[in-house]
């Protein structure tokens, strides 16, 4: 009788066990299926990412650079380390609807003006670098940023401020960066051997500085609008993971003898690495009606 009760169970516990089985395996095939209610990734027009990023302009948080990315759809928004979460809402607030479309990636330290005192060219109690020797006829001149044409009239090989290079003949800041400064020491050689190009993004480049010398890295953007911590906006800057620290501001960046941009700021340093924005050359060159030789 024990035997004849204990029977029926033990089939039962298998058909149980058989039903679990099946319908474990009916869960993971359920789980395994597409799901066909997913939404697809909010895709945004050429006009919307425009205004997008018009609307992160006018949002005006000191410390940001930013973008059109057309390969993913998206304006991408570089927050430096200044930006709080308070002012990442305060650009997505301004986005609106489309707010979807930014995308907010972080850097470390601040977004700034590469200028110091120091060593270089010198002028108006600053140091920033020389970028690329220029030519209009038969006057020599060189590029430099536009934020140290702004800060010096007359420029110096040394920080005594007794050897002459010239005067700042022009100079734009914010807005774009670049500035022109005339040879008027005819004893100082200006060599050459580059010609303007215009960079593309996953370009390996170099960049040459008065302070850190010369880097390497890859250029990461075109086009990008950058507003420094401490006011300056400034736009269709190349962006790049070249390390650069105060005093490299007017440096040349180059790819071989391709002349690629002039340095204008950044963040983080040669330690640690950085983000880093240059004026076009090309923009600079048709400006000034100079050319490189």
């Amino acid at each position: 009788m024990r035997n004849e009760r204990t029977t029926p169970r033990s089939g039962t516990a298998r058909r149980i066990r058989m039903l679990a089985v099946a319908l474990g395996l009916a869960a993971a095939t359920a789980v395994a299926l597409p799901n066909a209610n997913a939404a697809a990734p909010q895709t945004y027009s050429a006009s919307q990412l425009g205004r997008v990023s018009a609307a992160v302009e006018k949002a005006g948080v000191g410390g940001t650079a930013w973008y059109v990315d057309s390969a993913s759809g998206r304006v991408v928004v570089t927050a430096d380390s200044t930006v709080s979460s308070a002012g990442i809402a305060r650009i997505r607030k301004a986005a609106g609807a489309d707010a979807g479309a930014v995308k907010v990636e972080r850097a470390s330290g601040v977004f700034t003006p590469l200028l110091s005192a120091g060593d270089a060219i010198y002028g108006g109690g600053y140091r920033c670098s020389l970028g690329f020797n220029v030519v209009s006829g038969s006057t020599y001149y060189f590029l430099t940023a536009g934020h140290c044409g702004d800060v010096a009239n007359t420029w110096y090989t040394n920080s005594g401020l007794t050897t002459l290079i010239g005067p700042t003949v022009g100079s734009s800041f914010p807005g774009n960066d670049y500035a022109l400064v005339r040879y008027d020491n005819t004893s100082l050689s200006h060599p050459g051997g580059f010609t303007a190009a215009n960079a593309f993004v996953g370009e390996p480049v170099k960049r040459t500085g008065s302070t850190t010398g010369t880097h390497s890295g890859t250029v990461t953007a075109l086009n990008v609008t950058v507003h420094y911590s401490g006011g300056g906006t400034v736009r269709g800057m190349i962006q790049t993971n070249v390390c650069a620290e105060p005093g490299d501001s007017g440096g040349a960046l180059y790819d071989g003898t391709k002349a690629l941009g002039i340095t204008s700021g950044g963040s983080g340093n040669c330690s640690s690495g950085g983000t880093t924005f240059y004026q076009p050359v090309p923009e600079a060159l048709n400006k000034y009606n100079v050319s490189l030789y």
